[in-house]
């Protein structure tokens, strides 16, 4: 089988008016496995949302991050996949404490269950993001449909999205109509029917180009940029301890009692910190001596 790279893979349809994103991990989707052991359906759903989260940044113009967050009170308890503009990603999942596995079908995580999507872009105040966040409606069994019914009614355009991960690889990919009269009459109808020849396995094993020739060669796809995707996570030492000010002196020396330190281990990459009790003395004693406290929340 040819060997494939971690890319994000943007295309046209010119004839049928009809743009896609094409999406395939490899060691990027093994390293945000890395840091957890997960069941198989765990596994799956955690692959298609963090390719989801990669298509939808070749799809919607996000210049900071845009993450996938599914929350519920069964054994899933929250799924989290965030791509960045810069093409990183990471992702985790939490389950119930002695949950064994998660169920493949959406609609059986309750009413209180939560799918959402979300953009952060840089704001004119760096410590001020903008954000936009829409919810998504589980009244579909799988992720991809779901998010299919989603772009429907919120863009009002014809989308088909198939998503695909297993243990070694995820991929994705996402056609959909131009805006207005572009393509020919039947454009939409030739690209979904091609479409839906297509199987999760073909799309995990087949290479961008491979696959767009293989379904789309008729329609003469166009390529319109290809960039690479890579694992990286955002946490880091000043961050966790930001988290252990926010907590309070109190909770924080609580944490540390039972061995002498607070350890913190980050769940998207594994890296742990340590603070020892020295350093809490510093954190909330001598730092708060150099320096004022700010103004505002930060």
């Amino acid at each position: 089988m040819t060997a494939q790279t971690d890319s994000l893979t943007r295309f046209l349809l010119p004839d049928a008016g009809v743009r896609g994103v094409h999406v395939h991990l490899d060691a990027t989707w093994q390293d945000i496995l890395a840091p957890a052991s997960y069941p198989p359906a765990a596994t799956e759903l955690l692959g298609e949302a963090s390719v989801a989260a990669a298509l939808f940044t070749g799809h919607t113009k996000v210049d900071g991050r845009l993450s996938i967050q599914l929350r519920s009170s069964t054994t899933l308890r929250t799924l989290f996949a965030e791509c960045t503009a810069a093409g990183t990603l990471r992702g985790v999942v939490q389950l119930a404490e002695g949950g064994d596995d998660v169920s493949r079908d959406l609609t059986a995580l309750g009413g209180d269950a939560l799918l959402a999507i979300t953009i952060e872009n840089p704001g004119l105040d760096p410590r001020e993001p903008q954000r936009y966040q829409s919810l998504v409606g589980l009244d579909a069994a799988a992720l991809d449909e779901a998010f299919e019914d989603y772009f429907r009614q919120s863009e009002q355009l014809p989308t088909r999205l198939l998503l695909a991960a297993n243990g070694s690889h995820a991929a994705g990919l996402l056609l959909q109509k131009l805006p207005g009269d572009e393509g020919d009459a039947d454009g939409w109808d030739r690209a979904s029917a091609l479409f839906e020849t297509l199987g999760k396995q073909e799309l995990l094993d087949t290479p961008a180009q491979t696959l767009l020739h293989r379904l789309f060669h008729e329609e003469t796809p166009q390529l319109l940029g290809e960039r690479p995707l890579r694992f990286a996570c955002s946490c880091s030492r000043e961050r966790v301890a930001g988290m252990l000010e926010s907590l309070g002196e109190d909770e924080a020396r609580a944490a540390a009692e039972p061995t002498g330190a607070v350890e913190v281990r980050c769940e998207f990459c594994g890296r742990e910190y340590h603070f020892s009790l020295t350093d809490l003395d510093i954190m909330f004693h001598d730092a708060g001596v150099a320096s004022p406290a700010p103004e505002r929340l930060q």
